[in-house]
């Protein structure tokens, strides 16, 4: 008799209770677009900043872009949304082609036009025929590189252009890199200007400032 009391009591507790809901996994925020996108990234915005931008344009639930253009930089930036970033990976490993614009005479703390002067010299501008030929001897095939404190590489979890924002410097090591080809396509009136295609991680501000180092003056990248 007890136990069929308590078996009653269980039932009817069973009935009367709220069933718990049921967990339903969490979906992800956005719509589902799968490609490459090619945008011609403008001057004065970060890779980083074109890619938000673009993805909240689409509202892309995945994206990502394959390589940092500097702030200054213009042009071709590949951008990969949804089962393209599968393969980005690639994209970010490929060499890279960039035609660059150098101003000779003063050296800047970032290595272009955004940074501030901190060095001139009056010696004259090199030839065409000068820089090239510095440019073939020095600087082709495999090179080392110093990274530029201005760069978003990390130091101790820190970005470096956050150290030298607060005004300290770190060591950094040079850095292998390859030129596959470099050519001068331009020198006249103090700058001159040269098109490049090399390996992903090559800075191309720090072989302006290489360059023209190297031909004994000083030079920082304009466009």
């Amino acid at each position: 008799m007890r136990t069929r009391t308590r078996l009653k009591t269980l039932a009817k507790t069973a009935a009367t209770a709220t069933p718990e809901p049921l967990l339903m996994p969490r979906r992800r925020k956005g719509r589902l677009v799968d490609g490459v996108l090619l945008v011609d990234k403008p001057a004065g915005e970060t890779s980083n900043r074109t890619l938000q931008r673009v993805r909240a344009r689409f509202q892309a639930r995945k994206a990502g872009h394959t390589g940092t253009l500097d702030p200054f930089a213009t042009g071709l930036l590949p951008l990969c949304f949804g089962e393209a970033t599968k393969f980005g990976t690639g994209l970010l490993d490929a060499d890279k082609s960039y035609i660059a614009s150098a101003s000779w005479g003063t050296r800047t703390d970032t290595g272009d036009l955004d940074g501030e002067v901190v060095e001139r010299t009056d010696l004259p501008m090199p030839t065409r025929e000068t820089l090239a030929a510095t440019l073939a001897a020095r600087f082709s095939g495999t090179i080392e590189q110093v990274p530029p404190m201005y760069s978003a590489l990390k130091h101790d979890g820190q970005r470096l252009h956050e150290i030298a924002r607060a005004g300290g410097e770190v060591t950094r090591e040079p850095r292998q890199v390859r030129i596959v080809d470099a050519a001068i396509i331009g020198a006249e009136e103090g700058q001159f200007s040269l098109a490049v295609t090399c390996s992903k991680g090559t800075y191309i501000r720090v072989l302006v400032e290489d360059l023209a180092k190297a031909c004994g003056g000083l030079a920082h990248c304009i466009a």
